[in-house]
C-alpha cells in the first residue's frame, strides 16, 4: 500500500506539472491606467502601431474620450539584446474621483450630450476597476508630467496596484511640453520605475519598451 501511495503521488505530481505547462498563460495582460487626458490612448496607439501596424482608438482633448476598455492582443515587443515579451494591451477609461457633466459643457457640448458622456465615463471608471481586480497582470500608469502627481486619484490607484502586488511602471508623459517636470513624478513614486516620454512624439519610447521587457517579461 505504501509503494502504491508513493507511486500514485509521483504520477499525480507529474500530471499536475504537465497541466501547468500546457495551460500556462503565454501572454501578459497589461493595463494602461491613469487620469483622464494623461495620454493613455496615445501611448496605446503608439505601442500597437510600433509593433503591429494598427491602432486602438481615437484621441481627443475632451476628457473621457475613452469610455470603454479597448484591447489589442498578441503584441510582441523585442529588446536591443533580442529578448521578447508577448503582451495584450488594455487601454482603460480614465480614472477619477469625480465626474461632472458641467466639465464637458466647457468644450461646447449640449447639456444632454454632456450628461450622457458623464454617465458613460462613470461606467467606464467602474469597468477599468473591474479589469484591475480581475484580469490584469501588470500596469503602465500614465501621468501628465505638467501636472501635480500628488492628486488623490494617483495616490489611490498606485496604492490599489501595490495592494494587488502587480508590477507597475510609472510613465511621465508629455515631456515635449515646456511645463513638463518628470522629476516631480519620480519624487512622488520613488518605489517604482519612472520613464519620461512623449507619447505623441515618440521620444524615449524605446526606454519604455526596455523597461516593459524587464518588468513584464
Amino acid at each position: 500500500m505504501k509503494i502504491f501511495t508513493q507511486t500514485y503521488g509521483k504520477a499525480k505530481k507529474k500530471f499536475s506539472n504537465f497541466l501547468n505547462r500546457f495551460f500556462k498563460k503565454k501572454r501578459t495582460r497589461i493595463g494602461i491606467y491613469g487620469p483622464p487626458n494623461a495620454g493613455k490612448t496615445t501611448l496605446a496607439n503608439r505601442i500597437a502601431r510600433d509593433w503591429t501596424g494598427d491602432a486602438l482608438g481615437p484621441v481627443s482633448e475632451i476628457p473621457h474620450e475613452t469610455r470603454r476598455a479597448r484591447k489589442k492582443e498578441d503584441i510582441i515587443i523585442s529588446g536591443a539584446n533580442g529578448n521578447t515579451v508577448t503582451i495584450d494591451i488594455v487601454d482603460t477609461p480614465g480614472v477619477t474621483t469625480k465626474i461632472d457633466y458641467h466639465e464637458f459643457l466647457e468644450f461646447g457640448m449640449e447639456k444632454d450630450e454632456a450628461i450622457i458622456r458623464a454617465r458613460e465615463a462613470t461606467e467606464g471608471v467602474a469597468e477599468a476597476m473591474h479589469w484591475l481586480r480581475e484580469d490584469i497582470d501588470g500596469v503602465v500608469y500614465m501621468l501628465d508630467s505638467t501636472l501635480d502627481p500628488f492628486m488623490q486619484v494617483n495616490i489611490m490607484m498606485v496604492g490599489i496596484i501595490e495592494a494587488r502586488d502587480l508590477p507597475v511602471i510609472i510613465v511621465a508623459n508629455k515631456i515635449d511640453l515646456p511645463d513638463a517636470a518628470p522629476g516631480r513624478i519620480r519624487s512622488a513614486f520613488p518605489q517604482h520605475p519612472v520613464v519620461a516620454i512623449s507619447g505623441l512624439q515618440g521620444r524615449n519610447v524605446e526606454d519604455l519598451y526596455e523597461t516593459m521587457l524587464e518588468y513584464f517579461g
